[in-house]
């Protein structure tokens, strides 16, 4: 896999404090957009990645539902958590 996703914008879609899910709006530096689920106990763990369907896949060009976002689950991971991204979010 040549593609790899880079975070340039992250947003809170949503969030339910008291069991630990928050859901964040990415967006990629080549224009996709997607949707990352998180778990937060016991720590930060990501559960789901799905792109939104505003452009075509930049790894397999479908322009419906695929699951190619969901290989590179250890990119967003890394840069969401590594960057301490989330945690500058949710201090705002």
């Amino acid at each position: 896999m040549s593609y790899r996703p880079s975070v340039q914008n992250v947003s809170i879609a949503g969030s339910n404090e008291k069991e630990g899910l928050y859901e964040f709006a990415v967006k990629l530096a080549d224009g996709t957009q997607c949707r990352v689920f998180y778990h937060r106990f016991p720590e930060w763990r990501l559960t789901n990645v799905n792109r939104l369907q505003k452009t075509p896949c930049p790894v397999c060009r479908k322009d419906y539902i695929c699951n190619c976002m969901e290989g590179f689950k250890e990119d967003f991971h890394s840069q969401l958590v590594g960057d301490q991204m989330i945690e500058k979010l949710l201090a705002e």
